[in-house]
Parts: structure tokens; sequence; C-alpha cells
């Protein structure tokens, strides 16, 4: 496994790969989230590539910067055993030359005013930013992304269609923990009180979820049913919204094109996201209660 650190490096080692070149974009503290991203990749290209990036420009918080996990021995030797064949980890300066002062700018309107883009202003600009300069970077054939962050998977797959990058994205499948936690770098974060008022996300989902099975179909009813047990678990919500499956947009009804809810909480500093496609059969890793 080759560890380059800059753009130059990484692209000479990338024109020596012949085939089908698959790529993981990561913030590093590598979970078994990450490893499932890795092998979904893996089974439709001949090479991975990982980055390990903490991008600045996507942080809406100082603090959750500064207090983002990371272990990039650890990370390093995860990619290695998940089979990648270049991990990129460039620094700061390497990725932004002109700092936090850039000239251009990489939008995906409409799909950025709810969820995350309503309650962090700027943050898809960053991500849409960062993405496109890795996609540079590495000219992948394909590349994963997980379903745990719907919106953003969500923006990358539009930004990717209207820049023409001739590339296969993939929606892999939240993973989640024996107790329904979506698995997130950010749990390391979390006291064990924290990772178990955490469960209230997915239980909150699968009782709307019951609800919505039950025949209700009102938006707001099915966002305050979510609301009501993450707030009861000790939890500050962030947002519960049920969101149009393509548009993104708040539904006030849900009709035949179904919806999404999705659902983000701070314990204490540490933010937590999760969501759920209601018209859906309910995932593995997650069960209605009895």
């Amino acid at each position: 496994m080759i560890v380059s650190r800059t753009v130059a490096d990484l692209r000479t080692v990338r024109s020596k790969l012949k085939g089908r070149v698959g790529f993981v974009p990561t913030m590093g503290a590598l979970h078994d989230g990450h490893t499932s991203l890795m092998r979904e990749t893996l089974a439709k290209a001949d090479h991975l590539i990982v980055s390990i990036f903490v991008n600045p420009t996507q942080f809406d918080r100082p603090s959750d910067l500064e207090s983002y996990p990371r272990d990039e021995a650890d990370d390093l030797a995860g990619c290695k055993a998940a089979g990648a064949a270049i991990v990129f980890v460039p620094p700061a300066e390497e990725m932004y030359a002109n700092g936090r002062n850039q000239l251009t700018a990489v939008t995906v309107a409409d799909l950025t005013t709810t969820m995350c883009g309503r309650t962090r202003p700027g943050h898809f600009d960053g991500v849409a930013m960062v993405v496109t300069k890795l996609f540079n970077i590495v000219q992948p054939d394909v590349a994963a992304f997980g379903q745990k962050d719907y919106q953003q998977l969500a923006v990358i797959r539009r930004m990717t269609e209207d820049l023409n990058f001739p590339i296969e994205i993939l929606g892999v499948e939240t993973g989640r923990n024996p107790d329904g936690l979506a698995i997130s770098s950010r749990n390391r974060l979390l006291t064990a009180e924290g990772r178990i008022r955490g469960r209230s996300l997915s239980a909150g989902l699968v009782a709307a979820h019951l609800a919505f099975g039950e025949g209700e179909r009102s938006g707001p009813r099915l966002e305050s049913i979510a609301r009501g047990i993450i707030e009861r678990a000790g939890l500050r919500v962030d947002y519960a919204e049920c969101v149009d499956p393509h548009t993104l947009q708040l539904v006030e009804h849900v009709g035949d094109r179904g919806a999404v809810l999705a659902v983000a909480a701070f314990d204490g500093d540490v933010r937590l996201i999760d969501n759920l496609r209601l018209d859906h059969e309910l995932p593995s890793g997650l069960v209605k209660p009895l």
C-alpha cells in the first residue's frame, strides 16, 4: 500500500494503476462503516484509493473541527487490511493552497436548503468543493458514500451529474451497532451514557416508520414522533424533517413518492445524524419494537 501526501505524488502513482479505480473519501477515524464502503467499492473496481482528510471548509463550528477524532496510524492499518492500493493523506495547505480565500465555489442549489443545509450554512459548499477537488485529483471510475448522510449522498450525486464527472456513485446502506445506533466517527466522542442516549435517534425513526405503516401520512406528525423520543432521551434536537426523497424538500403529506425522515441531535457537543426511508422496509440492524 502506498501513502501519498501531495497531489503530484498521488497523480504519479495513480497513473500506474491499470483497470477500474474505486475511491472512498473519508475524514479518517475509520470504522466498520468505512470498511463496508471499501468492500462495496472493490466489488466494482480493480484498485481502491482511500483519502483521509479532515476538510476544514465543511465545519460550521471551529470546536467541532478541533475535536474531530484523528488516528492516522490506526486508519492506515485499516486501509491496508481492507485492500487499499493507495491512501491519500494531504495536509490542508496541499488541498487549499490559498487557504480559505478561494475564488472558486461549488454550490448545489435547492438540495441544500433543508436538513443539515438549513442548520449548518455553508457546510455542503465545503463538501461539494472538497469532493470536486478529490474527484479531479484521483480520477476514479467509481466512488462510494454512506446513506447515513442521505443529504450528502444526494448532493454528490447531483453534482456528479451536473459537472459530467464520468464516475459511478455508490450509495451504501448505513452501518449500525447491535443496539441500532448508526456507526459514526463521532461515536468515539460519546460517553457510555451518551451512547445509550444516542440510541434514541434510531428508536425515534423506527417509531415513525411504525406509525407510517399504520397509516400516518402527515409529515409534521411523523417528525413529532421521532422528535419526542429523542428529546425524552435527553438529547437536544437540531432537526427532525420529513422530506421528499428526490428533492429533499419538506413534505406536509407523504404521497406516492415516499419520504425520508432525517434527524440530527446533540449529546453535549457531539452531533449525531440518522435517517430512514419511511416507505421502504426496515433495513438490517433495525427492528420494530414488540
